[in-house]
């Protein structure tokens, strides 16, 4: 194996305090520091008097840049992954970076640290036992009936303009779903609102949330062994492209299911 290696290395998700020593120390060492936004990096290094080699890492020139770093890796430079903000790889770039390095056959060594996912959820003060990551939610309408149909707690990032819209299916296919909205967090206006989607969906319907938002939603209520096979049918039909509440109220007729229980059983399988 060559003397090469990648080090994953999560930054701070807003306060710069928040990096850790090893990860300074492994910017300090790296070779090159391959990085989303040279400029926004650039900040972090000079906060803390680190100098180096930085090259842009970028979901535009992902394939391309990961072929010349494992090539650097190969001749034994040490490179440093770094994304704007948190874990590289999760829902940033990087993916590419470590499965040629796996191939390659060189080391692959990740660093602990700042996580939005993982402080939102814990925040929350929803189940943590079982939980599920859904990266952006998607904008189409079946396929984030879908989503937001979890059993498990779901955390997912949002975009605060899409929000309100969001958080109105969620209030249509279960209003009294736990729901946490965390704004902005580790920044100075941090905030965490924990509701129902009822009342989320009240609340930023005519004030969308500023800055970046992580949703948590609490688990859905799971269906009896009666209404199951019901479910099953409402879940085809949204994921075909149906909406939820006429596609309910068929299957509801067909049932015999209450169309309410449709709706708060569309968690489960």
């Amino acid at each position: 194996m060559s003397d090469g290696r990648l080090v994953v290395c999560p930054t701070p998700i807003g306060n710069l305090e928040d990096v850790t020593l090893r990860v300074l120390s492994a910017l300090r060492e790296a070779d090159v520091v391959a990085c989303e936004d040279t400029r926004r990096t650039r900040v972090l290094l000079d906060r803390y008097g680190v100098s180096g080699q930085l090259v842009s890492y970028h979901e535009h020139n992902e394939r391309r840049r990961t072929v010349e770093l494992v090539e650097r890796m190969r001749s034994g430079a040490v490179v440093a992954l770094v994304s704007d903000a948190g874990m590289p790889l999760v829902s940033d770039p990087g993916f590419e970076l470590v499965r040629a390095c796996v191939a390659a056959g060189l080391a692959v060594e990740v660093l602990p640290g700042p996580s939005a996912v993982l402080a939102a959820l814990v925040a929350s003060a929803l189940p943590v036992d079982a939980w599920r990551f859904a990266g952006f939610l998607p904008r189409k309408r079946a396929e984030l009936a879908a989503v937001l149909s979890a059993s498990e707690t779901l955390v997912a990032f949002e975009s605060p303009r899409r929000v309100a819209e969001t958080l109105a299916l969620l209030a249509e296919l279960d209003p009294d779903r736990p729901v946490a909205v965390c704004r902005e967090l580790t920044k100075v206006h941090e905030e965490i609102v924990r509701t129902s989607a009822r009342e989320a969906a009240e609340r930023y319907a005519a004030d969308p949330p500023r800055g970046e938002v992580v949703l948590v939603v609490g688990p859905g209520a799971p269906a009896s062994a009666e209404t199951a096979p019901a479910v099953q049918a409402l879940r085809r039909l949204v994921a075909a492209g149906a909406k939820p509440r006429p596609a309910a109220k068929v299957v509801a007729e067909l049932t015999g299911v209450p169309a309410n229980d449709l709706y708060a059983a569309l968690t489960d399988d």
